[in-house]
């Protein structure tokens, strides 16, 4: 797993987010929920754990982005993200 580097800047959200325009960028985002609990991610990481999955979604199909407010997708929680 690739670590967050010096000058890898790391962009803050309060939300969880894939997009389309975000993949191949090597970013790393910071979510932090309602709840308070911050979770760091590589998006390129989570985009291709996700990828089969998010295809089929409609909010991807119409918008090219995933988002959620209140925890990270199941299929991510027991992974390694950063």
């Amino acid at each position: 797993m690739s670590k967050v580097t010096k000058n890898q800047e790391v962009l803050k959200s309060k939300r969880f987010v894939v997009a389309m325009s975000r993949v191949g960028k090597g970013q790393v985002i910071e979510f932090t929920n309602k709840k308070g609990v911050t979770v760091k991610y590589n998006h390129d990481k989570v985009f291709s754990i996700m990828k089969e999955n998010l295809e089929k979604l409609n909010c991807w199909i119409k918008y090219k982005s995933y988002t959620a407010t209140n925890n990270i997708p199941t299929i991510l929680r027991d992974k390694v993200i950063v």
